[in-house]
């Protein structure tokens, strides 16, 4: 394997890592609300900042995408 298949497949990990990671969460806290009897005002709030935080973080990919896409990275 070249380096640049190496560095890759390393990248793709690291990105898959992250999104179990992020499913783990979600599945933690679906379970914590659940057993909590939260109301469903806690659970929105509680829910909408978990997708803010997955949608950065894929906004990040895509802009780092674009960036190395374009040259400037």
């Amino acid at each position: 394997m070249s380096l640049e298949q190496i560095e890759l497949l390393e990248n793709l990990g690291l990105k898959l890592f992250f999104v179990a990671i992020f499913l783990l969460i979600g599945l933690a806290i679906q379970d914590v609300l659940k057993r909590g009897n939260v109301p469903k005002f806690g659970r929105y709030i509680v829910w909408l900042v978990l997708f803010l935080g997955c949608a950065g973080f894929v906004a990040k990919g895509i802009i780092e995408a674009a960036w190395e896409g374009g040259g400037l990275g």
